[in-house]
């Protein structure tokens, strides 16, 4: 089993907080919550099932340096 490490941004919107994985956004690792803790549960789960759909597609997963 690989291990992956990725920089998460978890910014408050007007009432809730986005969160977001800038080396998966275009994969759509992107998602809110009203709370931070949710929204940071919420994009845990987001980047393990982006993760998932990638290897299990046998899609090309992101460098290391493109996780900066």
């Amino acid at each position: 089993m690989k291990t992956y490490t990725f920089k998460v941004v978890v910014e408050p919107d007007e009432d809730r907080w986005h969160a977001y994985c800038p080396a998966l956004h275009e994969q759509g690792a992107a998602t809110g919550g009203y709370t931070r803790e949710e929204a940071l549960k919420s994009i845990e789960e987001a980047v393990r099932l982006v993760i998932e759909s990638m290897v299990e597609h046998n899609d090309h997963c992101p460098r290391p340096s493109a996780m900066r």
